[in-house]
C-alpha cells in the first residue's frame, strides 16, 4: 500500500487539491444565487481551476488510482455543507463518508505493480 501512495503521491496530492477546487467552486455556484453574479463567476474559475488540474494530475500517477480521489469531493460537499449551509450531517451521511473516505484509501494503495 505504501509503495502505491508513493509512487502516485504527485498525482494524489494534486487531484486531491483539484477536488477541493472544484467542491468550492460549486459551493460558490449555490450562495450565487442569494450573493449575486461574483459568487457565480469566482465558482467558475476555481472549478476551471481545478478542471486544469485534474489534467496535469494525470501525468503523474495511475488512472485507476487518482480518478477515485475526485470522491473526496463529496466528502467535501458534506463538510462545507454543514459550516456554511448549516446543513445537518445524520449518521447515514456520517456512514457514507466513512464508506468513501475508505474505498479512496483501499484504491490509492492498491496500485502496486
Amino acid at each position: 500500500m505504501r509503495e502505491s501512495f508513493e509512487k502516485n503521491k504527485k498525482g494524489i496530492l494534486l487531484m486531491i487539491v483539484a477536488a477541493v477546487l472544484a467542491c468550492v467552486g460549486q459551493l460558490l455556484w449555490k450562495l450565487s444565487v442569494t450573493n449575486g453574479i461574483l459568487y457565480l463567476l469566482l465558482g467558475f474559475g476555481l472549478y476551471g481551476l481545478g478542471a486544469l488540474l485534474m489534467l496535469i494530475a494525470y501525468r503523474y500517477g495511475s488512472v485507476s488510482v487518482l480518478q477515485p480521489m475526485l470522491s473526496t469531493n463529496y466528502v467535501l460537499s458534506a463538510v462545507l455543507g454543514f459550516f456554511v449551509l448549516k446543513e445537518a450531517i445524520t449518521p447515514l451521511k456520517v456512514a457514507g463518508i466513512m464508506i468513501i473516505t475508505s474505498g479512496v484509501v483501499l484504491i490509492g494503495g492498491g496500485d502496486t505493480q
